[in-house]
């Protein structure tokens, strides 16, 4: 077996271990945070309850933002695109409404908070990249760009997993905030928001890079050097 091959080999396996890791983290989070909701809890502590419609907007935007989370990865599952293409596009479009909706109820939330104003900055920098490139993709393969849809899908669900690495940034921090005695939770939480947001944004940009930019110039020296037919 080739290098090539191998390298080949090794860069599937550990795509489908990052994917794995993707799905699984995705799975937990919107089946741990999102059913309290559903019936009046929250797992967020010492959540405001005496702004009208503070509670209901985290509800309203929590559902389509789990169902955003849930479905995303399985669009990325080229077999899945090929075997089952109309489910493909149903399930997209049940995305892309999920994150129309969870952005839009999220602009109340985010106005009203009483988390600070770096935290509202966060979130509607979040809200503003994520319609827009939610639009994008839909613009792109109403076009059929495929190519460039799956680049801005990508881009698109690395703001909806935001949802995730806010979670798992806030850990390390709250551990930290047991022993600093000035530091509160919106301070946590604020901090693990714009870290999420940049963070999965240098990820994505990363990936497009290596995953879909990288391997098309990797073949553009091959087919400049192909032989020219000459006729006789």
């Amino acid at each position: 077996m080739s290098a090539a091959v191998m390298s080949r080999t090794a860069r599937e396996r550990w795509w489908w271990f990052l994917w794995g890791l993707l799905t699984v983290l995705a799975l937990g989070i919107a089946g741990y945070f999102v059913p309290p909701y559903l019936v009046g809890g929250t797992t967020v502590p010492d959540l405001d309850r005496t702004t009208p419609g503070y509670y209901t907007s985290l509800v309203l935007h929590a559902v389509p933002a789990g169902i955003a989370l849930v479905t995303g990865p399985w669009q990325f599952i080229p077999r899945l695109r090929t075997r089952f293409p109309r489910l493909h596009r149903i399930t997209g479009r049940v995305y892309l409404v999920s994150v129309v909706v969870a952005s839009l109820v999220a602009v109340y939330s985010s106005a009203v908070t009483k988390s600070g104003f770096p935290l509202q900055v966060a979130f509607f920098v979040l809200i503003a990249a994520w319609l827009y490139t939610a639009a994008k993709a839909y613009r792109a393969i109403r076009r059929r760009e495929v190519q460039l849809h799956r680049i801005w899908m990508v881009r698109n669900y690395a703001l909806t997993f935001a949802a995730v690495t806010l979670r798992l940034y806030q850990l390390p921090l709250l551990v930290l905030m047991n022993s600093v005695t000035w530091l509160e939770y919106k301070d946590v939480y604020t901090v693990s928001a714009w870290l999420s947001l940049l963070g999965n944004v240098l990820v994505a940009e990363y990936f497009i890079i290596q995953r879909t930019l990288a391997p098309l110039a990797r073949r553009e020296p091959v087919q400049a050097q192909a032989p020219v037919p000459v006729r006789a």
